[in-house]
């Protein structure tokens, strides 16, 4: 074999290992984190909802519906520390380049760790979580044969039914306000152009909502602290005490 040859397949065999590398640490970080928000979900849920017989469909939902539920909340936990955990490589493989052990965290790794979670954010965001939710509404249609599947079938249509409608107004509302032709072309540019929109939306939505329910709850938590924290007796004025109790003494006095 050439040494030419014998480079090339250097390189591809060391393209491989890295990529199955790869492979491997991501699906190692997702299990450990799809393993926390699953006992994060299940020590918030009522535990009834999954004590139910093994073979009644409606445990069989609530178990899909936490799945998804789960999966959901492990991309949002590995979305948020996605940026901490590229700071942090960076500064351990400026600390230590030479070290053999830590060259795995390169920038091929964080790259499609990036691509992976913005995927799957988005599939969540679009299809798992409309997905669990008309699923334990479900009850199949009329007619139609019980079961999982009915259900799925079910929620699959009221589901396909709501993406057209989203859309169909995303692409009404980029219509109306870009004023060129272009905007009102078809939906070719599904990919490029309509669900970055539509995520850009929902997430101003989520934006706004938390600025709206962030002073509430501060309020509110505030205002139940407030009631249940015990008034330390330095701050009591005796004298006021002392006056009060006069009063109701010749109050109760005067009564008699």
């Amino acid at each position: 074999m050439a040494p030419v040859e014998q480079d090339a397949l250097a390189v591809r065999e060391q393209l491989f290992h890295e990529r199955v590398r790869e492979c491997i640490i991501c699906a190692l970080l997702f299990a450990s984190l799809y393993i926390l928000c699953h006992f994060i979900i299940t020590h918030f849920k009522k535990h009834t909802d999954f004590t139910a017989v093994h073979d009644d469909e409606d445990a069989a939902v609530n178990r899909i519906a936490l799945g998804l539920c789960t999966f959901t909340l492990a991309v949002a936990l590995g979305a948020v520390l996605l940026l901490p955990f590229s700071i942090i490589s960076n500064e351990v493989l400026l600390s230590f380049p030479q070290n053999y052990y830590i060259q795995w965290l390169n920038g091929s790794l964080i790259h499609g760790l990036w691509n992976l979670v913005f995927l799957f954010s988005n599939m969540s965001l679009v299809f798992l979580m409309p997905f669990a939710y008309f699923f334990t509404e479900s009850e199949g249609f009329a007619g139609s044969k019980k079961g999982i599947m009915a259900r799925v079938y079910e929620t699959s249509v009221v589901l396909l039914l709501l993406t057209l409608l989203v859309l169909g107004m995303v692409w009404v509302a980029s219509a109306i306000v870009g004023n060129d032709a272009a905007s009102r072309q078809s939906l070719y540019d599904l990919w490029e152009y309509y669900l970055p929109y539509l995520y850009s939306c929902i997430s101003l939505f989520g934006v706004l909502l938390l600025l709206l329910c962030t002073p509430f709850g501060l309020s509110t938590m505030f205002t139940v602290t407030g009631k249940l924290l015990v008034k330390p007796r330095l701050l009591e004025d005796l004298d006021e005490q002392l006056s009060c109790t006069r009063f109701e003494e010749a109050a109760v006095s005067h009564r008699i």
